[in-house]
């Protein structure tokens, strides 16, 4: 495994993802009742933004900082506050760190709540292991996480989400992606599951869209931020969620609509929503 998000940390594709996983987390919190989050690919959980790594390609700068330098109108600062919040708790807004996915869940999550986080990586796996060795809500797990995709599900709570969130290093794991998806949900087809994916290609996405239609999972709602031309690297990020709360859809409109303005030089980038299948529903 070559693939270190510490060198990546904070970029625009976190600061997209982590704030509709924040949404979502939110929504869950709603009912009293206990649920599961559920890491498969999940790093060390929290980084320095001063360290070699991140200094080395600045993608924060243009990310979590651009983010939090710009203005917001009261109703888009409403919709990132559950993210705010949680950047704030870490110390994000005045120290170079930047909490990832694990953090944010746990900052987030209720005594009663759970965490399973899967970390191959054994330098990685130790130092995750070691951030919440106080935490009796969390469990880290030295597992592939294509292999947690399928032990985890579904959780005993039976509420929950699934972050699922690969380095997309190999050339097969958008089928991977789809593959573990179709799986997962045949065990737990009311969970919900959070895939995040790059944005390099037209045609790969689309192919992994089309994919995900003839799945014949019902209510998967596509997220994409893309900041950048085709064909040049990492052009955007996407999330495809199913079994959304209901009304992310529309949050995620304001949400990504503000991110295409303030994350880009000059021309703004492009937001979209929609849904891959069926129709948004209370859950």
């Amino acid at each position: 495994m070559n693939y270190r998000h510490a060198y990546h940390a904070g970029n625009f594709a976190d600061v997209m993802k982590h704030a509709l996983l924040a949404r979502i987390l939110l929504h869950l919190k709603a009912k009293d009742t206990a649920f599961r989050y559920h890491d498969t690919h999940a790093g060390i959980g929290y980084y320095d933004l001063a360290g070699h790594e991140a200094q080395r390609t600045g993608e924060a700068n243009f990310g979590v900082r651009r983010f939090l330098d710009a203005e917001q109108s009261p109703g888009i600062e409403l919709l990132f506050k559950p993210y705010v919040d949680v950047l704030r708790a870490v110390g994000a807004h005045v120290h170079p760190v930047y909490p990832g996915s694990p953090m944010i869940a746990a900052q987030m999550l209720r005594p009663q709540d759970r965490l399973m986080l899967a970390e191959l990586h054994e330098e990685d796996h130790c130092a995750l292991q070691s951030r919440f060795r106080r935490d009796e809500r969390v469990k880290v797990v030295a597992m592939d996480g294509w292999q947690a995709v399928r032990a985890w599900s579904p959780p005993l709570e039976r509420r929950g989400v699934m972050l699922i969130d690969p380095p997309f290093e190999q050339k097969d794991e958008f089928q991977r992606l789809t593959k573990a998806l179709v799986e997962a949900h045949r065990r737990w087809a009311t969970g919900i599951f959070a895939l995040w994916y790059p944005v390099k290609t037209r045609r790969e996405v689309e192919d992994f869209v089309a994919g995900l239609q003839d799945t014949g999972i019902p209510k998967i709602l596509r997220m994409e931020l893309r900041l950048g031309p085709f064909g040049q690297g990492l052009a955007g990020s996407g999330l495809i969620v199913v079994n959304p709360p209901w009304k992310l859809a529309d949050e995620a409109r304001g949400m990504l609509r503000h991110l295409a303005k303030v994350l880009v030089d000059g021309r703004p980038g492009h937001a979209l929503v929609e849904w891959v299948s069926g129709e948004n529903e209370p859950i």
